[in-house]
């Protein structure tokens, strides 16, 4: 069970580094852009902060086009990057060429079991199903992780995305999702409850007594 961040912020991404609970970055072009930075300075940033695992999305026409961008982010980040493709023809196919050199893959915008067992026979190390982007499109995303995680054999881990809230998250995890990725305000709502709030005021209030 790990948790990844899905931001591009590097300087919000830092202040919660310290709690010792994120395991990995993941991004898209749309973080990245929301950002207003350079996406090889984000990405150099966050391996400077100590990130080991950082999804970068690559973009192509083609699968060579595909292949070697992702190969170039391989050259430049190393064991750093997991190279995120789409579930599509060429993606998988990608996806295939680097599982047989050993570079780590995260398989995106899955919708379907269908497509996840495609991703995880092209050796995928990641499958990410996007639970909040199907839940707004009346389709059960919850049911949809455990769809995947009754399917699916062997190592591929399934890395829910797309989370909206915190009580996703315990759902995920318990449905069957190996991680979750979720933005920075749903990170730091995971902390809170009203009965923690409560009960730390109340001992506080009785530890003043003594």
């Amino acid at each position: 069970m790990k948790l990844f961040l899905d931001s591009a912020n590097v300087f919000e991404i830092e202040k919660r580094l310290s709690s010792g609970l994120i395991a990995g970055i993941t991004t898209n072009p749309t973080l990245i852009r929301s950002s207003g930075r350079n996406p090889q300075h984000v990405y150099k940033e966050l391996i400077d902060l100590g990130i080991n695992d950082i999804s970068m999305e690559v973009i192509g026409d083609s699968e060579e086009e595909l292949f070697s961008n992702a190969m170039g982010h391989v050259k430049t980040y190393g064991d750093k990057a997991t190279i995120k493709l789409p579930c599509s023809v060429d993606g998988l196919k990608v996806c295939k060429r680097l599982s047989d050199v050993s570079v780590r893959t995260n398989v995106t915008l899955i919708f379907s079991a269908s497509q996840a067992i495609l991703a995880s026979l092209a050796g995928a190390t990641y499958i990410s199903p996007f639970i909040g982007r199907m839940d707004d499109n009346s389709l059960d995303g919850m049911k949809l992780i455990n769809d995947i995680s009754n399917a699916l054999t062997g190592d591929t881990q399934i890395l829910a995305a797309s989370i909206r809230d915190p009580q996703s998250v315990g759902a995920a995890f318990s449905l069957g999702a190996d991680i979750c990725t979720v933005p920075l305000p749903v990170f730091d709502k995971m902390y809170k409850h009203v009965l923690t709030d409560k009960g730390i005021e109340q001992f506080n209030r009785d530890a003043s007594k003594f």
